[in-house]
């Protein structure tokens, strides 16, 4: 009965796969399922960092099956029934010892307890290039930057500050001259959402900037909404247009294959896919394919190409496009060059 209840304040799908939810999101399950006024008195209780977890979560939910749903609420219900059990860990811990120990001795414990990671945490903080970090606390509140900024190397401090957004920056700067001694526990929540957040992604977000991503998916337009995106994209931001399109691999960009390259790009496509995808190309893509193809090769698939008739845009689109995937593919393994250039300057994949 109460399942069923729950079922009803959640979007539901009985076709969609179980999976498994882990930490906030089986807090913004069960939130969800109460509603406004069952839940309002939890999320009172949240703090600001917990509410943002449990909020973030929830709004990347995605459908909850019947399953998952019915696995989650026995699970509650056997924890919270489970009076005779005890569950040890690092808070429980410190809440303990600060009942009979005066609180100096307490931090001198806990801090060996945490090991090195707790202590590295602000160290490799320090090492994290300061545009990467910038970028990341843009988005955050002035006082959780504020903390931040106060634990890490005072240099990389500096670097980081002056690129941040010049409103944020000043904010921060007010808030770190009115800083008093940081709570520990403001501190171990900012700790634990930076290695949740931050550090566990921090490879990937070193490596590729919004203006590589947004590449990425303007190469996955077709060419109509292509067009569009950036012709409004110059009139609001000349630069970033401008820089994306430099950073966008494109199916024009194959005609700077060199031979062998473009030879093993051909032996990997699938014959149909490359007749519709010069159909709608120009005479120069066509004859730089056709000279990397035997004469007997060239003219077969002439004569494919002739033979298909119109082809919808569409249809090009996506066969340009599979070409251009399929090149990335093969420079990720190292079977070919690929450059954006005119000289000498390759783009690794």
């Amino acid at each position: 009965m109460v399942t069923d209840q729950l079922q009803q304040h959640l979007t539901i799908s009985a076709d969609e796969e179980d999976r498994e939810l882990k930490g906030a999101e089986r807090a913004a399950v069960l939130l969800l399922a109460l509603g406004e006024s069952h839940g309002s008195p939890i999320w009172e209780k949240l703090d600001e960092i917990e509410v943002r977890q449990v909020s973030a979560a929830m709004a990347n939910l995605g459908p909850v099956t019947p399953n998952m749903l019915e696995s989650l609420f026995k699970d509650f219900v056997r924890r919270v029934s489970s009076r005779g059990a005890l569950t040890g860990n690092v808070d429980a811990t410190e809440r303990l010892l600060a009942n009979f120990l005066p609180g100096d001795k307490v931090s001198v414990i806990m801090e060996e307890i945490r090991g090195p990671a707790g202590r590295n945490m602000w160290e490799k903080l320090s090492n994290v290039q300061e545009n990467v970090l910038a970028n990341y606390l843009k988005n955050e509140y002035p006082q959780t930057v504020a903390v931040v900024l106060s634990k890490i190397n005072s240099d990389h401090a500096a670097r980081v500050l002056g690129i941040l957004p010049e409103e944020l920056a000043l904010e921060v700067v007010s808030r770190m001259l009115r800083m008093d001694a940081v709570q520990k526990e403001v501190l171990e929540k900012v700790e634990q959402t930076l290695r949740v957040e931050f550090m566990s992604n921090l490879t990937n977000t070193s490596r590729r900037d919004s203006h590589e991503m947004m590449a990425d998916i303007f190469n996955n337009f077709d060419r109509q909404t292509e067009a569009r995106f950036l012709a409004a994209l110059e009139e609001d931001n000349r630069e970033a247009a401008d820089r994306i399109k430099t950073l966008m691999f494109t199916f024009d960009d194959l005609l700077k294959l060199d031979a062998a390259s473009c030879q093993t790009l051909l032996r990997h496509v699938e014959k149909d896919q490359l007749a519709i995808a010069l159909k709608g190309s120009t005479d120069t893509a066509r004859e730089f394919f056709f000279g990397n193809m035997s004469s007997r090769a060239a003219k077969l698939l002439e004569d494919d190409m002739d033979a298909l008739g119109p082809v919808r845009l569409r249809d090009v689109d996506e066969a340009q496009t599979g070409m251009v995937n399929k090149a990335k593919d093969l420079a990720a393994k190292g079977e070919i060059m690929i450059s954006k250039s005119k000289g000498d300057e390759e783009i690794i994949y």
